[in-house]
């Protein structure tokens, strides 16, 4: 054989195993998905970020045809279901439904934390929620508290005497009114709790004062067990049309509203990820489903390019409170 036969040969048969191996990725997409696939939710059974991660998994299971898991891993405020998720293959068969705070804030915060928020790809937002400022109903009668303002006043007059809660220290509720005082420049006391409920509760019971709830306050405000101050949205919710937005109580630049979504390991083909943010679109056309999702937030199924910018934007201003407030935690 000549020489320049023989290199034709090897160079076609180069070509053609060159070809096989990129040709293998697109082949594993096609036949995507091949075998069960895993949601993380990185908090408990029972809590609302779960029961997004059950909508979202059950109609995923009926457009692919594959049985879909919900696995729950929770543990220090969402770090260690995102530790465990960050470490697998973006091969298609891993996805996470967490809120904004893991993915913006808790990567900025945690000295020793094991993952970084570019460690996921975003999939689809799937609810977007303004947070409720609530006080407790007999010390908002007690001071004459009816508006933001007058809980701005009550805190110039008695300088670190109002006491507000959160679901732990550098939670996005405490940085949210830690960026409220900053603005309105007063001071107040901190008072961490182990969860959202526990919050909840000690402003019910008068433990403590204020608190940035979630729309699980709804029920509470509508008993009379909390009083309803306002809400950090640029428009009043649906659900309690006579209260004011932070807007109108003049602290334009407190309007915060978080968001729980789905994200995927990083890596994760382009393709599955538009392929999973069109089943998740099509849970809004199940009029069942997409109320059992507006009892915590206002469904909206952002595309995976739109998702990105906004935690980018939200990492950014997170960053500036977080350095401004000094938060850091073990």
């Amino acid at each position: 054989m000549k020489p320049a036969s023989l290199s034709r040969r090897l160079a076609l048969a180069s070509a053609l195993v060159f070809g096989a191996s990129l040709a293998a990725p697109a082949v594993a997409q096609d036949n995507w998905p091949s075998k069960p696939i895993k949601i993380i939710v990185p908090f408990p059974a029972g809590s609302f970020t779960d029961t997004v991660a059950r909508v979202i998994s059950d109609h995923m299971a009926k457009a692919l045809n594959q049985t879909v898991i919900v696995e729950n891993l929770a543990g220090a405020n969402g770090v260690l279901g995102l530790s465990t998720a960050a470490r697998l293959p973006g091969d298609g068969y891993t996805f996470v439904i967490t809120n904004s705070s893991s993915i913006t804030i808790n990567p900025q915060i945690y000295k020793k934390i094991s993952y970084k928020t570019s460690d996921f790809t975003p999939v689809t937002m799937v609810l977007d929620a303004p947070f409720i400022v609530v006080a407790n109903p007999e010390w908002a009668q007690k001071h004459n508290v009816q508006s933001l303002k007058d809980v701005v006043a009550y805190a110039k007059k008695n300088e670190g005497k109002l006491s507000y809660g959160s679901a732990g220290p550098g939670n996005i509720g405490h940085l949210s009114m830690a960026m409220l005082s900053n603005k309105a420049e007063v001071k107040t006391t901190h008072i961490p709790y182990k969860s959202a409920a526990a919050a909840q509760l000690a402003t019910m019971s008068g433990e403590i004062d204020l608190l940035f709830d979630t729309w699980a306050g709804v029920p509470h405000i509508k008993a009379g067990k909390l009083k309803p101050i306002a809400v950090t949205a640029t428009k009043r919710m649906a659900q309690l049309p006579e209260v004011p937005t932070v807007v109108e109580a003049g602290y334009p630049d407190v309007v915060v509203t978080f968001w729980t979504g789905m994200l995927a390991p990083a890596g994760t083909p382009p393709q599955i990820v538009q392929k999973v943010h069109a089943v998740a679109q099509a849970v809004l056309k199940d009029e069942k489903a997409r109320a059992v999702l507006a009892a915590s937030g206002d469904p909206l199924m952002s595309d995976p390019a739109t998702f990105g910018k906004r935690i980018e934007r939200e990492v950014a201003s997170w960053g500036a409170v977080i350095q401004r407030e000094a938060v850091s935690l073990e």
